[in-house]
């Protein structure tokens, strides 16, 4: 999404503009790449790491297409899968299966790599090795890691990495957002330093698969979701390239923090993966960090701000359901080859460390499945951290743009060391609610229950009407974005519960969240969750009212009520005294219908029903 006033250094930051005015006016290749380089661009630091002794010569019989043309080009989409398909020809050691097909009919391809030549899904769970998914492309000029994970599978079939494979298994999707990777153009990201050319960020549809994972209205991510129901990787690692402002690193990564839905996963991720990944990157001439947002780029001096994702994107998914997962996030300044390796790098040592921590990475995410926390976070606040971070930045000045006529900051390509700055997260509980022991949802809400469904939630359904004392949800305030937003008008929501005897029609769907989907489902369901099911506007309907009353019926309607309950009139006269109320006589007569037996009772009441 844009920039507002904060400036990311993770995938949330801005997409420039340019490609929007290239649409008016393409320039042609040459100029373009020259456009987008370095005339433009902040300097760039010099590289050599250890990491380049992994490259083969480009007249190699296996050198990738990256390889043989410079490290400055990434294949299109056959070039890749005729490259992939020869190389499998080669290993009984991988197989290519499809996730499924694209909206412009392409496959989502993965290469599934065991030491046993295994491709399916559940024989590869019985064989107890766990499992890696790795997925490029999910924006897909962003596509350091196809072009890295190729490269690592050439390595394992004929340059002694096979061992990789001794202990664990690799699953990997070159290109995940495949329609977008054919939208391919030299001027699709001008913030990013390679390849030459890139692929588009979002899909056929215009939609942004990164803001897909809890409504999942895409059908690249109904595969996906699919696949990892299907194949139950261990860990899962999903890689980009960032904009935003300079710095020293080259890979960036970070999951979901201490205070979310898996709380054993963010151990071991903290105390186990991070120290032995950034171990092997410094080890290979890298320069690793945490994923973290700039508070403002004009001044360094105000901090960095912690993500707490939601499950919208892949790593606050991946807390929701219990699956540690990696965001990569390599800094798009950073030349395309460094970029490359370094994700190399560590795809081969994530795929070693979880060989060897199998039992403690598989007891952490089983914990987390099973740790049913009666209360529930939906919503956090800021607070700043208790402890503050040493920051390996880029030194700058701040100018006054003649151009823009606002402050503009100037990166002059030298390391600066930025100590102790304060981070500022959003990890204080705001809202929270009691975990309920189940859900019920009408058959009526068939969309609701697919989605539910694909996600990989159990459920189970009533034969026959059963009527039972439940708790729901009515909404005294609603608002509806302006614009439409991933294709959805979402809508925001005053929320009260009350208590109801309801009769729930046969067909009707239960939820046990005593299960390990079971927090997932909670945040889908709860309305107050920013990536519910209600807030993605699936619910929409319910704030339709369909049935109304004349002024000529409501007035001997009201003067009759008011006849018949004293009580009544004791509240009229209370509200009366409200000014605003007082003098807007269809707020009056509106009062009165709002109380009547006419009244629609379903409306502004959220039809899913939750159990103590």
């Amino acid at each position: 999404m844009r920039l507002r006033t904060l400036t990311v250094i993770g995938l949330l930051a801005s997409c420039s503009t340019l490609p929007a005015l290239a649409d008016n006016h393409t320039p042609t290749p040459q100029i373009a790449n020259t456009y987008v380089n370095d005339a433009i661009l902040p300097a760039i630091m010099p590289w050599q790491g250890n990491s380049e002794t992994l490259l083969r010569a480009a007249d190699d019989e296996w050198a990738t297409p990256f390889e043989q043309l410079g490290h400055k080009t990434s294949p299109n989409y056959d070039e890749t899968f005729a490259w992939l398909d020869k190389l499998i020809a080669q290993s009984d050691m991988l197989h290519k299966v499809s996730l499924g097909k694209s909206p412009q009919g392409r496959d989502i391809w993965m290469i599934v790599a065991s030491k046993e030549g295994i491709d399916d899904p559940v024989k590869l769970q019985q064989q107890g090795k766990p499992n890696l998914l790795v997925q490029a492309g999910i924006h897909s000029g962003e596509i350091d890691g196809k072009d890295a994970g190729m490269m690592l599978l050439r390595d394992m079939v004929f340059h002694g990495k096979s061992n990789l494979l001794d202990q664990a298994n690799l699953l990997f999707v070159p290109i995940f957002s495949v329609d977008g990777h054919e939208r391919s153009s030299a001027v699709n990201r001008v913030n990013q330093r390679g390849p030459e050319t890139m692929g588009w960020r979002t899909t056929a549809n215009n939609l942004n698969l990164n803001r897909d994972y809890a409504k999942a209205d895409s059908l690249e991510m109904q595969h996906m979701l699919n696949a990892i129901n299907l194949w139950q990787p261990d860990l899962y690692i999903d890689v980009h390239v960032t904009d935003g402002i300079d710095y020293q690193y080259d890979v960036t990564f970070g999951y979901n923090l201490s205070q979310g839905m898996s709380p054993s996963s963010y151990q071991w991720l903290e105390k186990q993966y991070r120290p032995a990944i950034e171990q092997a990157l410094t080890e290979q001439g890298h320069i690793p960090g945490p994923l973290v947002f700039a508070m403002d780029n004009r001044d360094m001096s105000k901090g960095l701000s912690l993500w707490n994702p939601s499950p919208r994107y892949s790593n606050g998914y991946g807390d929701a359901r219990h699956l540690p997962t990696i965001l990569i996030e390599n800094h798009s300044l950073k030349p395309f080859k460094q970029r490359v390796l370094g994700t190399y790098v560590m795809l081969e040592a994530s795929l070693k460390l979880i060989g060897q921590q199998k039992t403690k990475l598989r007891a952490a995410i089983q914990q987390d499945n099973y740790r049913y926390p009666q209360m529930i976070t939906l919503t956090w606040q800021q607070e700043q951290q208790a402890k503050g971070w040493d920051f390996k930045g880029i030194d700058y000045t701040v100018e006054k743009s003649p151009i823009s006529g606002a402050d503009v900051v100037r990166w002059n390509g030298k390391p600066k060391l930025y100590p102790n700055l304060p981070v500022i997260g959003s990890t204080k509980a705001d809202i929270r609610v009691k975990r309920p022991s189940a859900y019920y949802i009408p058959p009526q809400w068939h969309q609701v229950i697919e989605r539910l469904a694909i996600h990989g939630v159990r459920m189970t359904t009533l034969n026959q009407p059963t009527s039972m004392s439940l708790q729901q949800y009515t909404f005294s305030d609603y608002d509806f974005s302006e614009s439409s937003y991933e294709s959805r008008q979402r809508v925001s929501i005053e929320a009260k519960q009350r208590t109801v005897e309801a009769t729930l029609p046969a067909g009707t769907v239960k939820i046990d969240t005593k299960q390990p989907l079971g927090d997932l489902a909670i945040l889908l369901l709860e309305p107050q969750s920013p990536d519910s099911l209600l807030q993605w506007g699936f619910f929409n309907p319910i704030f339709t009212r369909t049935e109304y009353i004349e002024e000529y019926a409501v007035e001997p309607l009201a003067a009759k009520m008011l006849e018949e309950d004293p009580a009544l009139m004791a509240q009229f006269e209370l509200a009366l005294q409200d000014p605003l109320f007082a003098t807007n006589p269809k707020a009056r007569l509106r009062w009165f219908y709002e109380r009547s037996p006419y009244y629609d009772q379903q409306y502004k009441v959220y039809p899913v029903l939750r159990a103590q």
